[in-house]
């Protein structure tokens, strides 16, 4: 599997590491985010993070498993 990178324009300050992962198309609804952020491996500018809560900002950069999102403010 080779590793993608994608831009993803918000349109807010901040988004939520569960709104995001919907956003993103990652989960169909937010209660799955608790148990997709268990299961996979997330990490926020390099550090793995769990809170579906954790507020991100355009700069953030989310890995997942093979894929790197860069957040950009629209």
């Amino acid at each position: 599997m080779s590793v993608q990178t994608f831009n993803v324009a918000i349109h807010t300050e901040t988004i939520a590491l569960g709104q995001f992962l919907k956003f993103v198309g990652l989960i169909e609804q937010g209660g799955e985010a608790k148990r997709f952020l268990n299961e996979h491996n997330v990490l926020i500018n390099g550090a793995k993070r769990t809170e579906r809560g954790a507020k991100l900002k355009p700069g953030d950069v989310v890995d997942v498993d093979q894929n790197t999102y860069v957040l950009q403010k629209e």
